[in-house]
């Protein structure tokens, strides 16, 4: 059992105090049960305060709360929920997709060749076409 300082217990106290509270004003009629989760918050209190304060606070029977923390440390600890479900799961690519690339293959007259494979969004081709056919070869 851990020990928490009295300022956080009280706000504790306090948080439960206020769910007991919406509950009371959003139930359907006055005889509803109080839901089992409202329970074990407030049984989970009890190994701070004592049952009588959480009670009086929680404006619940002091001995429902004893019987129920009774029953519950008393009960082996639920198991995890087994129900199966649908997940997804998004497949990744084992390789990166790269992305489009532009190719270009160019030959001027004497034979040159420039073949260029760029993965750049705006290549200046004209510049590039202009330059090659423009300028002359080595062995020419």
């Amino acid at each position: 059992m851990r020990t928490i300082p009295p300022a956080q217990a009280e706000h504790q106290l306090t948080q439960v105090a206020n769910c007991f509270e919406e509950w009371r004003q959003t139930r359907t009629t006055r005889a509803e049960p109080i839901p089992q989760h409202l329970w074990e918050q407030a049984i989970a209190l009890t190994s701070t305060f004592p049952i009588t304060r959480v009670a009086t606070r929680l404006r619940v029977s002091g001995g429902e709360l004893k019987k129920r923390g009774a029953a519950y440390h008393a009960a082996p600890p639920a198991p995890a929920s087994t129900a199966l479900s649908f997940v997804e799961v998004m497949a990744t690519p084992v390789r990166p997709t790269p992305p489009a690339g532009t190719e270009i293959e160019l030959q001027r007259p004497d034979g040159t060749r420039l073949r260029i494979h760029t993965y750049e969004p705006q290549l200046p081709v004209a510049t590039l076409v202009r330059t090659f056919l423009e300028t002359p070869g080595c062995f020419s």
